[in-house]
């Protein structure tokens, strides 16, 4: 078990096109730059820094702690997090705090735990269990001496974008840069030292990154950030927005429900000595590190911001949140859809179906007077419409007949028509209440959407004239009483549908029968209208929670 925690993974959800590529040579700047990180996926580079001068002289286990403290001296201060969480640092300001302290301090604090490894080491070897060791076995429980861990974190070394002296200006003599990167103009150059084991919570950075391990081991989980529902990151006005809010050792799964997918999505990387790997800006990364493990790492600005004009934010804005309330709404309409079983009405799982287009036409549907259908047009059709249905569409009409007789009061029929037209703010308010943060509760509390969702459309059409011809009041109440936000979208993609494969002498003939159930045919319309624009809403409600930690009430 231990041992499969330890290897690298892909996670059964990961698209193919996200995985990190691998690189057993470097590449050069120009394919690096035209081919690699235009993509904005990981890729590793193995042995990348092997002749590094900072790889031979760096190991603790050879002398690279001396080396280190005498090329820093003793007198220079580092700022390091001290974590009030054992070895995991959460991103949260509240579970760790910035400290400064001599790096001859640290240094000696690293001797004296690699003394303490070396004596078990040599222990377990006198009891005969002794082996060579791989990464996962050079971790080592954080000392027991108190439960707050230090760690060296983004410590400079270069940065151009601070006017302070950067800490470890000094150890730049040791760094060559990897060839592919030949070029680039950083951000900075940051030092990263663990003494002992320890954990980095999930988070993105908002530059590109290069992480190169100069000494130990290091397990990076990686995530897209399309993954972003399912790591819960923090508030975007926060001050740890970058981070997510589960915790890596005892995720929440009740409060954070999505989380429990988040393995499926990832990839775990392992960077040993001389490693490195390119992090691409907004990519999520959570690092296991082991004892005395030391790492460099570049960052600089990505062209994704960089090219985007700032007068052009808000445009960006909108167009962005469009698309991802468009996404969201694309895999309501057509997730887990259901079939009906003839003999209980039980829903199971089926395959999708695809989704038309967002917003259909209602008004052109409407656009043309409706002439009521005389008894003696339907009178000799209601009997055939009802057998013409399939033996599941038909199930589906007595399920929503149900619905219907099941939650409209026995009240007179022109008094409710004439207060769904007059007002349908109350059915809205009360939709508003039952706006979902998950997306997917959306269809599972709609009962018309998981209804009508898994009829093929003509077949929907059928069904509907067929309600026109023999229950026309309980059409009138299902749509203007009992469709909900998710139904009202489902039916009117279906609407389109049907309009896709129909002439427009069918679809005129169809919308007109259709509508002339309707005491008030544009109340109809409307509360088709408001129903839509509340599903959309809605999802638009569970986008910016998924992504920014935002909750919003609409509008009256």
């Amino acid at each position: 078990m231990q041992a499969e925690k330890d290897a690298e993974f892909v996670g059964a959800a990961l698209d193919a096109g996200l995985r990190a590529a691998r690189f057993s040579l470097p590449p050069s700047s120009e394919e690096f730059a035209a081919s690699i990180e235009p993509k904005n996926v990981p890729a590793v580079f193995r042995g990348v820094l092997k002749g590094s001068a900072a790889l031979s002289r760096w190991d603790p286990l050879y002398g690279g702690l001396d080396y280190l403290l005498e090329k820093v001296g003793p007198d220079v201060a580092v700022e390091a997090m001290m974590s009030n969480t054992g070895h995991v640092f959460y991103g949260d300001l509240r579970s760790h705090e910035r400290v400064s302290i001599p790096f001859s301090t640290f240094m000696q604090s690293c001797k004296s735990h690699l003394g303490h490894l070396n004596a078990a080491s040599d222990s377990s070897k006198d009891k005969g269990t002794g082996k060579e060791s791989t990464c996962s076995d050079k971790m080592c429980p954080a000392s027991s001496e108190n439960s707050e861990q230090l760690y060296l974190a983004q410590v400079s070394i270069l940065n151009t974008e601070s006017k302070d002296r950067c800490s470890l200006q000094v150890l730049k003599e040791d760094i060559q840069e990897p060839i592919f990167l030949k070029g680039k103009s950083f951000s900075s150059i940051n030092f990263w030292m663990s003494r002992a084991h320890m954990r980095s919570s999930t988070h993105y950075d908002p530059h590109h990154n290069l992480l190169c391990v100069m000494a130990g081991c290091k397990k990076v989980t990686l995530w897209s950030p399309s993954a972003s529902p399912f790591l819960y990151p923090m508030p975007v006005y926060g001050e740890a927005s970058n981070h997510s809010c589960v915790s890596i050792e005892e995720p929440d799964y009740s409060s954070y429900t999505r989380a429990k997918y988040m393995k499926e999505y990832s990839e775990r990387v392992i960077l040993n000595c001389g490693d490195a790997l390119f992090i691409p800006e907004g990519w999520y990364h959570q690092v296991d590190s082991d004892d005395l493990t030391i790492a460099i790492n570049f960052w600089w600005k990505s062209r994704i911001m960089t090219e985007m004009l700032e007068h052009m934010d808000g445009y960006y804005l909108r167009r962005i949140m469009r698309r991802l309330v468009d996404t969201e709404m694309n895999k309501i309409t057509q997730m887990g859809s259901f079939s009906h079983s003839e003999r209980n009405g039980d829903f199971q799982s089926t395959d999708g179906l695809s989704g038309g287009q967002y917003f259909t036409p209602i008004k052109r549907h409407c656009s043309q007077p409706f002439n009521k259908v005389t008894n003696s047009d339907t009178s000799d059709k209601k009997g055939a419409a009802l057998q013409s249905l399939k033996p599941c569409t038909l199930q589906a009409l007595y399920e929503l007949m149900s619905l219907v007789h099941n939650s409209v009061e026995a009240v007179d029929q022109n008094d409710r028509a004439e207060s769904a037209s007059q007002d349908t703010s109350v059915c809205q308010s009360n939709e508003r209440k039952k706006t979902a943060a998950d997306d997917s509760s959306l269809l599972e509390k709609d009962p018309v959407a998981k209804i009508i969702l898994p009829v093929e459309p003509l077949e929907l059409r059928s069904m509907l004239l067929a309600m026109v011809h023999t229950f026309p009041r309980t059409l009138e109440g299902l749509v203007l009483n009992i469709l909900g936000p998710t139904g009202a979208e489902i039916l009117t993609r279906k609407f389109d549908e049907m309009d896709q494969g129909s002439t427009p002498e069918e679809q005129a003939e169809f919308y007109k029968i259709f509508y002339s159930a309707f005491g008030d045919q544009y109340a109809a319309m409307d509360a088709l209208l408001n129903r839509k624009e509340l599903f959309s809403f809605q999802v638009f409600q569970s986008v910016l929670d998924q992504y920014l930690r935002v909750c919003v009430e609409r509008p009256s």
